[in-house]
């Protein structure tokens, strides 16, 4: 067996389980044809050097990269610029998967993609003495039931929240995925924010952990809407009830302001 098939069949075999402790996750569910109806997200954390390597970053992920998973089927890519958070510069790439094989073969296909490396080859072939960028993070996430498909929201002036809540514990994490079912996403949805996407952490730092992204057309309407969000009825009612406490199942909250780049499909 191929390499990539191995990993393509163990990560799924993983994720089916619960990708921890053995642990069922009560959720996925299949589509008729027998795939997981939940999408897969892979979040790239690009940490640039300042200077040309974050036009040739950018011109490679434009020209090359996402029209390249685009003809792999592999749409909306999103590309974040950090518009308040740490290490500038620095930028965010968004690829939903469909399935977790895609994850592990959609870079294979890009990579035997003609035009991708012509493209692509100044960033590419750049030399070691002269890199592009300073290293990429990788995560690789999988959509609450609440949410199973990311939402683009509609262009025109946004601004994006990428959140980061960690858990003691996997029981813990999967509590507070719960809590997001019973209707933490759809007070977002009512108080104005704009879901794009829930994820859970299946691989990657600060695990476990579970990661979404909320838009708005603007900081300050982000920041009318979270004052709404706190004022809510609903979510008063819900975060009342003793299981979902932060201080049982939260033990750190991150959060990153970003922006759109001009040529991002999210």
């Amino acid at each position: 067996m191929k390499r990539r098939e191995f990993l393509a069949s163990s990560l799924a075999a993983s994720a089916s389980a619960g990708f921890a402790y053995g642990e069922a996750d009560g959720g996925q569910e299949p589509t008729a044809a027998g795939t997981p109806s939940r999408e897969f997200y892979e979040l790239r954390y690009y940490r640039l050097h300042r200077g040309p390597g974050v036009e040739l970053t950018n011109n490679y992920l434009r020209d090359a990269a996402i029209p390249a998973l685009n003809r792999a089927g592999i749409k909306p890519v999103g590309v974040f610029n950090v518009l308040v958070g740490p290490e500038s510069p620095s930028l965010y790439l968004l690829v939903p998967h469909p399935t977790i094989e895609s994850f592990v073969t959609t870079w294979d296909r890009v990579r035997a993609d003609q035009e991708y490396q012509e493209r692509g080859a100044p960033f590419l072939n750049a030399p070691a003495s002269n890199p592009a960028f300073v290293r990429v993070e990788i995560e690789l996430m999988r959509a609450f039931d609440g949410q199973p498909h990311i939402m683009p929201p509609p262009q025109g002036p946004r601004v994006f929240e990428l959140r980061t809540y960690e858990n003691a514990t996997k029981n813990a994490n999967l509590k507070k995925i719960e809590m997001f079912n019973r209707g933490e996403i759809d007070i977002f949805r009512k108080v104005g924010f704009h879901t794009v996407f829930f994820g859970e952490k299946l691989a990657g730092a600060r695990w476990p952990n579970l990661t979404y992204m909320l838009a708005a057309p603007s900081v300050e309407d982000r920041d009318k809407y979270w004052a709404a969000f706190g004022a809510d009825p609903d979510w008063k009612k819900l975060s009342s009830i003793p299981e979902y406490s932060d201080e049982r199942i939260v033990s750190n909250i991150t959060n990153v302001l970003l922006r759109p780049a001009a040529y991002s499909q999210i």
